[in-house]
């Protein structure tokens, strides 16, 4: 049981410092916030991703070469363009560590009002760090576990972020359904988005790329979406009224 509640919290914490603040926030700019809690939401990035932190800075403009040139050979992250998903997966790696490391060749435009905090982008990425969370996974795991099966998921509690990133842009430009047509093969992944916190609506956010709620259709409930609503009200951001229009 505790195993259980220890994943579900991981998966879903984590998913959420993913899909609002790197994702949302960092690549579209969809709402605004102070300094202070922009370094607060990174700390906690760094708390629920642990192991897998992805830097906000390297994330967003991986991100953004995405929405810009998808389904190309210029894509980091494209189905089109890799044999399986580790094989997408690996390439992706590479690109984001070569943007992290200021090392790959990108148009200034894509860095445009990246969040960045030197401090905690090197804690995140410093494999003491990295080591010391999934430490952390594994003793608990062998504290609560109950039974050998259980161990099989320490691996996506050690690569968390990735895997929540192969979820969607590996599996979504690969099955579901479309509400619009756009210039690639993303796709709704799920009719009810229960766990994917809304990022499976993939289809609606490569054609509003820079609406705040991702999904479209009555039944699509982004449950992200609330939680901006709520920050909204309580002036933690401040949404942009012109959150439908894409970033660029």
């Amino acid at each position: 049981m505790y195993i259980l509640i220890f994943f579900l919290a991981h998966w879903y914490l984590s998913l959420f410092s993913q899909t609002f603040f790197l994702h949302r926030y960092a690549a579209h700019q969809m709402f605004t916030m102070s300094k202070g809690w922009e370094r607060f939401f990174y700390f906690f990035t760094w708390v629920t991703q642990g192991s897998s932190f992805l830097s906000p800075y390297a994330y967003g403009v991986m991100h953004r070469l995405h929405h810009a040139f998808a389904d190309t050979e210029n894509d980091p992250h494209s189905p089109s363009f890799s044999d399986n998903a580790f094989d997408m997966m690996w390439k992706t790696k590479n690109i984001y560590n070569r943007i992290l490391k200021h090392k790959e060749n990108v148009d200034p435009k894509y860095f445009k009002n990246v969040p960045y905090w030197g401090f905690m982008e090197k804690i995140g990425d410093n494999w003491l760090s990295r080591i010391g969370w999934g430490t952390a996974y594994t003793l608990f795991y062998i504290h609560y576990a109950t039974s050998p099966w259980m161990y099989l998921l320490l691996p996506i509690h050690y690569l968390m972020g990735p895997v929540h990133g192969v979820v969607i842009n590996w599996f979504a430009h690969k099955y579901g359904y479309t509400n619009f047509k756009v210039n690639d093969t993303a796709k709704n992944l799920l009719p009810f988005d229960f766990l994917m916190m809304g990022e499976s609506y993939h289809n609606n956010h490569h054609k509003l790329g820079g609406r705040a709620n991702f999904g479209v259709r009555w039944f699509e409930f982004d449950p992200t979406y609330p939680f901006i609503l709520l920050f909204n009200s309580l002036g933690i951001v401040k949404l942009k009224k012109n959150n439908d229009l894409n970033y660029m």
